[in-house]
């Protein structure tokens, strides 16, 4: 047995929207919404009526809904479901660690996986550390091609290659 259809708040509007409609849509959309309510028809006996698909009724009913702007949608798609804390606190949380970092020290995963688990009280793996510091554009640092340091013309002199002292 099918659900019985709601929103009932809506019924006025959509009567309303059903009289003023300029365009096919907006009366099939207006269907959508008075049929199933004022003489508890099915969405399938709603599209019978208004010769568009099951999914389209539901789909209008719903565009209607959201569009009249009674009733705010609490669902959405995408987004941090599952967070251990705020942007700004994560934040908050790696600022002493970048500070660290930019006046010269190293920045040291483990040390935050530590500190980590003590704010959370419980264990984190190793990949959401990585996780939270690329959220925060934190970059791994890849080394030079060479050393800072490095001498090219030592270098040089010290490549075992003799020069051309075989050949006139």
């Amino acid at each position: 047995m099918a659900r019985r259809a709601g929103g009932h708040q809506f019924l006025e509007k959509a009567k309303e929207l059903l009289v003023s409609a300029k365009t096919a849509k907006e009366v099939r959309q207006a269907q959508a919404v008075i049929l199933p309510l004022e003489f508890n028809m099915s969405l399938e006996q709603t599209s019978a009526i208004t010769g568009i698909s099951r999914n389209w009724v539901n789909q209008l009913r719903n565009e209607f809904i959201h569009a009249s702007g009674i009733v705010q949608n609490n669902k959405s798609h995408g987004g941090r479901h599952r967070e251990n804390m705020s942007p700004a606190d994560e934040a908050t949380f790696l600022a002493p660690f970048i500070e660290k970092a930019k006046v010269g020290g190293m920045l040291v995963v483990s040390e935050i996986k530590d500190a980590l688990q003590a704010k959370l009280g419980r264990t984190v793996a190793l990949a959401s550390v990585y996780n939270l510091l690329h959220r925060n554009d934190w970059r791994k640092l890849v080394p030079d091609k060479r050393h800072p340091k490095s001498d090219p013309e030592a270098q040089e002199a010290f490549k075992k290659t003799p020069g051309n002292t075989l050949r006139d």
